[in-house]
């Protein structure tokens, strides 16, 4: 696959997550949230709110379940973790939420496998 297609399905995956979670009664507060050169963040694909929690969702698509669980190494955890600080300190509404890291995994299939909490920093 040649980068542009690549794009256009992780943006279609992102899309279907965005319906996924929407139908779980997720409410979105942003979508593909750049913090801006120089953070030592990365871009935090969806960020959703349900009750009083404030949840960053990294959407994979790949192959299979396992290489797209795969595909978000520690290194990327971290950086996610840093672009929901820099959210967190730009939007003060949402700082005293509980706040959780989600991750969404598709294969060839359209449902995802949903993680809840899937990790920590």
């Amino acid at each position: 696959m040649n980068k542009q297609t690549n794009y256009k399905t992780g943006h279609f995956a992102e899309k279907i997550a965005l319906l996924f979670l929407w139908c779980k009664g997720y409410h979105l507060v942003a979508r593909n949230y750049v913090t801006g050169r120089g953070t030592g963040a990365a871009e935090i694909d969806l960020i959703m709110v349900k009750r009083k929690t404030l949840i960053f969702v990294e959407v994979k698509k790949r192959t299979t379940q396992t290489k797209a669980a795969e595909a978000i190494t520690f290194k990327t955890q971290h950086r996610l973790y840093r672009a929901a600080e820099v959210f967190l300190a730009r939007h003060p509404l949402y700082q005293k939420y509980n706040v959780r890291f989600d991750a969404l995994l598709f294969d060839t299939h359209l449902l995802p496998i949903h993680i809840k909490d899937a990790w920590r920093l």
